[in-house]
This record gives structure tokens, sequence and C-alpha cells, in this order.
């Protein structure tokens, strides 16, 4: 199924109009400050140097040796990565971002579920999300660079990479020509709307990516606030302090409901519960949405709350869930 968050028009649909907190992301809820844009931006086609810019500045923020791509955020890299090879057998580990193995299957890749990398040995194509989502499991990059010779096409999403940097692969891509790094923008910088992101490969993978995303891929504007964006590592310190801090700010409010923690990142909070839908429907009825997931039914998950006025509405519906 390709279910997901930030689908506030069925919780409208369900519990009615209001004013929505929406906790089923992964996304910062506190945004990078937008730099000016310049009116170019929105009124021609960027050019081939504004859009190296951009990734040279990808590349720097991300310390990786390898070619960067900017596409339409990390979705859109994923969308591409099954016709980079002929279909075959795909390994995903699972549980994870269902966009993956249902990208694959509707390109007629044979998708088998692994439960961790070494399952995924002699596949034509694997696909690892780190830090993982929903459950925050984390693998080093050591292992996976390892794996990555035991697979044809190593896919690492590291959509929420951004607040475990030490976990990354990029700056290993030199050596591992058969290894795809898919990062996203909009989770950490709290700018999912933006609609960029990158994919990290050797020259002639990357080339392959390039030419099926095709030409103009990125607006001008994703290009102006990316480039201020990705040069600024004091926000990105900061950022990851505050995330941190209120990481575990949400898992003590979660807990003191009686919830109990499966994992997450510093983004979001995986919790394991009775009944997650009926946990979900609670906090909806408080006008509250989150994310639940078919394939395991105790487990819920959270973004994080941003302005204050947030944190005390999660916090009140969580304890009226506990009375």
């Amino acid at each position: 199924m390709r279910d997901h968050g930030g689908d506030l028009d069925r919780a409208a649909a369900a519990y009615g109009a209001g004013d929505w907190l929406d906790l089923s992301t992964g996304i910062n809820p506190v945004p990078y400050p937008l730099p000016a844009i310049p009116p170019a931006a929105w009124t021609r086609l960027p050019t081939r140097a504004e859009t190296a810019a951009l990734e040279a500045a990808a590349s720097a923020a991300f310390g990786t040796p390898a070619e960067v791509v900017a596409v339409a955020g990390a979705q859109a890299a994923i969308q591409i990565v099954p016709r980079l090879a002929p279909p075959g057998r795909a390994a995903v580990l699972w549980p994870s971002y269902n966009e993956h193995a249902a990208a694959l299957a509707a390109q007629g890749w044979m998708v088998a579920q692994a439960q961790d990398p070494e399952a995924m040995t002699g596949a034509d194509l694997a696909v690892i999300v780190n830090p993982n989502n929903p459950d925050g499991r984390r693998w080093p990059a050591a292992l996976l660079a390892d794996l990555a010779g035991r697979v044809g096409l190593l896919v690492v999403d590291e959509s929420f990479g951004d607040v475990a940097p030490e976990l990354s692969l990029a700056p290993l891509l030199d050596r591992l020509p058969n290894a795809l790094v898919l990062r996203s923008f909009g989770k950490f910088w709290g700018l999912a709307g933006l609609r960029l992101g990158f994919a990290l490969a050797s020259p002639p993978l990357a080339a392959r990516l390039r030419a099926l995303a095709g030409p103009w891929a990125v607006g001008g504007p994703a290009i102006a606030v990316g480039c201020a964006a990705l040069a600024d590592p004091a926000w990105a310190a900061a950022a990851r302090a505050r995330l941190a801090a209120d990481a575990a700010r949400l898992d003590a409010l979660a807990l003191g409901a009686g919830w109990g923690l499966v994992g997450g990142t510093d983004l979001f909070r995986t919790y394991a519960v009775a009944d997650a839908s009926a946990a979900q429907a609670c906090l909806a009825r408080a006008r509250i949405w989150t994310r639940v997931f078919p394939h395991s039914p105790g487990w819920i998950r959270l973004g994080l709350p941003g302005a204050e006025g947030s944190w005390t509405r999660l916090a009140t519906a969580l304890a009226g869930g506990r009375e």
C-alpha cells in the first residue's frame, strides 16, 4: 500500500475541519528562514551554472566525492531508481518507506522484503533507508559499503540522514561505483513544499539518473533557497541540537502516557501502543494527526511539535487519552 503521512484531507474527511496540528510527517517544524529569492528565479528557466552551483553546495554539505544530481525531492529519485537497470530481483529492508517497493514493483521488479542487510546478498538491487523509517534502525556506513560488494546496485535512502551524519555512506562513494545515496532537503530544512532532493553516485550512474530526470529537474526558487541553506552549517548545527532535545521531550510525553518507544530519529518518533488506530483516533478528535501503519497495527509515529502552543495541545490530548 502506498500510504503516507501528510494526508490532512483524509483526517478532515474523517474527523472534521479545524485547526489541525499535523504530526504525521517527519518534517522539521522550525524551517530554515527563507532568503531573498531573485525575481529572475521565478521568471526564467534555471541555467546549467545555477544548477551546478546548487549541486556543488550539496556536495560540500554532504561531504561526498561523488557526483551530485539535484532532483525534485528524494521521491523523484525513488521513481527513477527502478529504471536505472533492467528489472530483476530487488530486496528492500522492511518495514520501511513503502514507496521504494511500490516503485520497483510498478516497473516489473520482483521485490522481496528483507529483515536485515545480510539477507539482501545476491539481489540485483537492494534498498536500505538509513536511519530507517519508521523504526529508526541504523546501519554503519562500513556495513553498507561491504553490502555494496554483494549486490548489483545498492540504494541507500538517507532522507533522515541530516540528523545522523555519522551514518552517511556519502563520503565513501568514490570507491563504491554501484552505490547510490538519496538525500532529502525538505525534511531537515523544514521546507518540504520546495520539492528538492539529491542523488549521489559515481559519474556513470549519475549520468543515467540525470538523463532520466530530464532538463530543469529543479526550479530557480529551489536552487536559490538550497544554495543558501546548504552553505549555512551554523544553522544546521543549531537545528540538530534543538531537534535532539525536542525528540527527548516527545519521548517523555509519550512514555508518560504509557506508550513504549519503538525507535525513530530526531525528526520523528515511533511508539508501541495496544491499538494504534484507536490512539490515532483519540488524538484526531483533538485535531492532532499522526501516522499509523498497516504492517504494524501497534505502532504510531509522531513528528515533532514546533511552537510551544503545539506542545501544550499534544500534552493535553495525551493526558486526556490516559484518563
